[in-house]
């Protein structure tokens, strides 16, 4: 009897020790995967929101306390429900309402902009937006709510819900002794203590709030990293698409090289002279005083390279000339396509010389 032996093929998966590179973490962040905590936005927010107020409340309060104290002595007359009349008021409270909020949301804006754009920076993407089927599978959503996150989630917010009441209850055990004589106090006395306990409880829960958003912010950075790490397999896949393939590399390299000699040998039978070393080195001159301000390397080689251009330099007559010294200089400091150095002007002058000299024989005896 044959046995089938099953094997789990996540034992293959290799694990994802390795730092991020920095391509990864780009592709991250334009996925919309950046280090951010929430829990700080909302505490700088309702820090911000709970200082507005506390720098608004007596002007906006005073005004409210005058408006009623006028709208008082006036009294209800038959013409307050006039349009004219009743649109006035509606107006006026209304303004001041806008008075007293409108800090207030202009805080909320601007802090929850510039909060999010310290810790991310300018990050516009719409990969978060976009629809995801799997999100509506009842199966994927419960695995969410038993997912390692959730957990996290869960007890961070215990931690905070203790952590913020601690200091809301001894907050207001401090004001209690207020409590009592609230029953004797005139309405405006109980809104103005009542009001000063609720903004400075608020400022204390905020400021409790972002010491806790610190540690979350670590978190969400040990998470991030964790998250984004990488396989070594990951890396080498990485650098083969970044890179290329080496493979592929070499075999380009290998044409580019075979195209550029292909170019060399053509320049060789319009040449003037191939100064060789005489076996390993071989330097092709070329010189045209119209369009040169000095001869030029329009072709070198070592080795079999040198022999391949002195078989072609033969082959269209080209002049060869022996010289050690001046072919070893020529091959190591001048590039292909570029003019001899100032200092060896008078040694390639010569053998240029030399050749012309012979062009001339030669044409003389024809």
């Amino acid at each position: 009897m044959v046995k089938h032996v099953c094997f789990d093929l996540q034992l293959f998966a290799e694990e994802k020790t390795e730092k991020a590179t920095p391509h990864k973490r780009k592709e991250a962040r334009e996925k919309g995967q950046v280090i951010k905590s929430r829990e700080i936005s909302s505490a700088l927010i309702l820090l911000f929101v709970f200082l507005a107020m506390k720098s608004t409340y007596n002007r906006a309060f005073g005004n409210y306390i005058e408006f009623t104290q006028n709208f008082l002595q006036t009294g209800i007359t038959a013409n307050f429900f006039d349009d004219d009349s009743f649109h006035s008021y509606t107006v006026y409270i209304l303004y001041k309402y806008f008075e007293f909020i409108f800090p207030v949301i202009l805080v909320t804006v601007l802090i929850g902009f510039f909060s999010n754009v310290l810790q991310t920076g300018f990050l516009f993407t719409t990969e978060n937006v976009k629809l995801k089927l799997d999100r509506l599978n009842p199966i994927e959503g419960f695995k969410r709510l038993l997912s390692k996150r959730s957990i996290v989630e869960f007890f961070k917010s215990l931690i905070k819900l203790v952590f913020v009441g601690y200091i809301v209850v001894k907050t207001l055990q401090s004001k209690w002794i207020y409590i009592p004589k609230l029953v004797d106090m005139e309405i405006k006395e109980i809104v103005e203590i009542l009001s000063s306990m609720t903004i400075e409880v608020g400022i204390k829960a905020a400021l409790a709030l972002l010491i806790l958003s610190g540690f979350d912010y670590l978190y969400q950075w040990w998470e991030y990293e964790q998250s984004i790490k990488m396989s070594k397999q990951d890396i080498k896949e990485e650098h083969k698409q970044t890179e290329g393939n080496p493979q592929i590399k070499s075999r380009i390299r290998s044409i580019q090289r075979q195209m550029a000699q292909r170019r060399m040998m053509q320049e060789i039978p319009k040449a003037d002279v191939v100064i060789t070393n005489p076996t390993h080195l071989a330097v092709v001159l070329k010189y045209d005083e119209k369009e040169m301000p000095a001869p030029m390397v329009v072709a070198k080689g070592a080795n079999l390279l040198a022999e391949r251009i002195k078989q072609v330099a033969i082959e269209h007559n080209v002049a060869i000339v022996e010289d050690k010294p001046l072919a070893q200089l020529l091959y190591k400091s001048v590039d292909i396509g570029e003019v001899i150095p100032e200092e060896l002007y008078r040694a390639v002058a010569e053998i240029l010389a030399f050749v012309y000299n012979l062009r001339s024989d030669r044409r003389s005896q024809m």
